[in-house]
């Protein structure tokens, strides 16, 4: 593994900024210290910094020694935001604030980010400029949809954008990258079934909307399998149904929603058509009425091919080829998406292990799985100097053959 050695020498003073961060985790548009934190280090580094865009994002401009005036450029972000959910664990780093967590590795991302900024603000060994964009609101915000909307391309143009994120039960040293989607859409739908309510003792004279419902539930999974090609993608799932207040009562309404996801537009096409006319033909059917609801959220996560495979390509000189796998497509959603769509680039993988590492804080830390949104998740501070490695080789080698 061929680490950057001042990076490695200033990795626990960053891994402490992480534990910082973790135990003072903030929700989506309300990064407010995080950012002052991070902004602070950046100033303190030499490094210009914007804030603002979309809220509470930060953007750090490092030039290269020509003093970026080759153009080429090229943007690294790291999300900065926490899920509402409560930590488990109960190490000295752990959330102070009940209901907010570091669940999915942001605090993470962070660091590993600042400490590439830290390297490359001091060496500056390279011609053109590198953009640190630290987003917030990744999760379920679309953080990376309001940067863009602020002008985020506009006023820091760049050619190519990468994003990493870690994975649990990925080997520590090991990466992972392939090229076209990599994360799913995500989508929300919520569908009401109105029907006549009455006496549960007397059915007859009702139109029950609960069984109409279950209809509904058994019917949608037929879109994926009758409707949709079979070797493209779908997941159609029904999470909450929601009737009744007695049980001696049958409802006037039954309520259903769910998630969706695919990897393309042309199957979300389909799948939202299909759901519309099941929903209203078959409660017709019953003699019930449906309003159907759905929203799009997250488009998939879509590597353009050639910078997927100058990641990897910088990854295998790191840590040998045996140690950089193929990304196995997730049907979990990413805002990076909204960044791939305006740019040519790649999303990432970084392994953050089995979760072992936790036991190195000593008493404090839950037994549970430390797998992404589980309230027992930590990062793990071995990834930072291998991930700010990778992000100083990747910028630095990518200038230097880009043109603009």
């Amino acid at each position: 593994m061929k680490l950057i050695e001042p990076i490695v020498e200033q990795a626990e003073a960053i891994a402490a900024i992480r534990r910082d961060l973790h135990a003072h985790p903030e929700l989506c548009f309300q990064e407010e210290r995080t950012a002052e934190r991070v902004a602070a280090l950046l100033t303190g580094w030499g490094i210009p910094i914007h804030r603002g865009l979309g809220k509470t994002g930060v953007v750090g401009i490092v030039h290269g020694r020509d003093g970026g005036a080759c153009g080429r450029a090229v943007g690294l972000r790291a999300d900065m935001d926490a899920l509402p959910m409560t930590e488990l664990n109960t190490f000295a780093h752990a959330s102070r604030h009940p209901g907010r967590m570091h669940a999915c590795g942001h605090d993470g991302h962070t660091a590993m980010l600042l400490a590439a900024a830290q390297h490359l603000a001091r060496r500056r060994d390279f011609d053109g400029t590198v953009y640190l964009i630290f987003q917030p609101a990744e999760e379920g915000g679309g953080g990376a949809r309001e940067m863009i909307a602020d002008g985020l391309f506009e006023r820091f143009p760049m050619q190519a954008v990468f994003g990493m994120h870690n994975w649990p039960g990925l080997p520590v040293g090991t990466f992972a990258v392939s090229p076209g989607p990599v994360m799913a859409s995500s989508n929300e739908f919520a569908i009401t079934v109105h029907g006549k309510g009455g006496h549960a003792a007397l059915p007859h004279t009702t139109v029950d909307p609960v069984p109409v419902a279950c209809q509904l539930v058994q019917a949608f999974q037929t879109i994926l399998t009758r409707n949709l090609r079979p070797v493209e993608p779908g997941v159609i799932s029904v999470t909450m149904i929601q009737a009744g207040e007695a049980t001696n009562v049958v409802p006037d309404h039954c309520t259903i929603q769910g998630t969706v996801r695919t990897f393309t537009n042309d199957a979300l096409d389909l799948i939202e058509r299909r759901m519309r006319e099941l929903s209203e033909q078959l409660c017709a059917a019953f003699g019930a009425r449906a309003t159907f609801a759905f929203r799009r959220n997250y488009p998939p996560t879509v590597n353009s091919p050639a910078e997927a495979a100058f990641a990897a390509e910088v990854m295998r000189d790191i840590v040998g080829a045996d140690a950089v796998v193929a990304q196995e497509p997730t049907m979990g959603a990413e805002d990076f998406a909204y960044l791939l769509q305006a740019k040519p680039g790649a999303y990432v993988f970084i392994g953050n292990g089995d979760g072992a590492h936790r036991g190195a804080y000593g008493p404090g830390h839950d037994a549970g799985p430390c797998t992404l949104h589980n309230p027992r998740y930590d990062f793990n501070d071995a990834l930072i100097p291998l991930g700010a490695t990778f992000w100083v080789q990747l910028a630095t080698r990518w200038l230097a053959r880009a043109r603009p």
